[in-house]
């Protein structure tokens, strides 16, 4: 049975979630809150993570980035009444796999949950269970993980991971920010050229700061210019 772990501090919502969850065959446990999450994620057993983006105690989006650095392959669905887009982008690259925008119904939720974990599995089953090295970096795909070459792992939010698979998958060829935007878009999301850039950026940094990693070519877009070996 899939186990959902939901947090929202709005008790009737808890409530509802919890027994309709439970109703179409999904095992759900609610907390209140960011501290909550804290102390009973690291020793948790979950396949799901439902999010609220407004908590009393906590930033929904440092939560859901806190979650990814514990567990890089928990899939986190993001609730939120906050509906303009920039609030969705942050979201994603905070590492957010899908949101809801409030109110929302009940029956959406267990399709978006049983949507991020269909997609989460095709993704496992495609990516060969392999490790990709460049200079040397240690890059995980099964696992999403970065590692550098002292052993430091470096947490990579959604869109840093996406970006990342993306660049390597095309090591030595120029691409272009609509070409990125194809290939690390996620599903309902609102990324822009902009967000690409931002990052790369971020990417970059983890990196190690240098530009010799991703070229930026005025004009034309992105290249990985390191050697990967397979």
């Amino acid at each position: 049975m899939t186990r959902c772990l939901l947090v929202d501090d709005d008790e009737a919502i808890r409530t509802l979630l919890v027994g309709y969850l439970a109703q179409h065959g999904l095992q759900a446990e609610a907390l209140a809150d960011g501290a909550a999450l804290r102390r009973h994620l690291p020793g948790a057993t979950v396949d799901v993570l439902v999010l609220d983006l407004m908590l009393p105690d906590d930033n929904g989006l440092a939560l859901c980035q806190w979650a990814k650095q514990q567990r890089p392959a928990l899939p986190v669905i993001m609730l939120t009444a906050q509906g303009d887009p920039l609030s969705r982008v942050l979201g994603l690259e905070m590492g957010a796999d899908d949101y809801i925008a409030k109110p929302f119904e009940p029956r959406e939720l267990v399709a978006r949950i049983r949507a991020t974990l269909r997609r989460g599995r095709a993704v496992a089953a495609a990516v060969p269970a392999t490790e990709l090295r460049f200079e040397g970096w240690t890059f995980d795909r099964v696992r999403r993980q970065l590692r550098a070459a002292d052993g430091t792992l470096v947490a990579l939010s959604t869109a840093e991971y996406r970006l990342l698979a993306a660049f390597v998958d095309h090591a030595g060829q120029v691409l272009s920010r609509e070409r990125l935007l194809e290939l690390t878009r996620l599903p309902g999301g609102d990324a822009t050229d902009r967000s690409i850039d931002l990052a790369v950026s971020r990417l970059r940094s983890k990196l190690g700061g240098s530009n010799k990693a991703i070229r930026t070519l005025r004009g034309e877009g992105y290249l990985f210019d390191l050697k990967v070996m397979r």
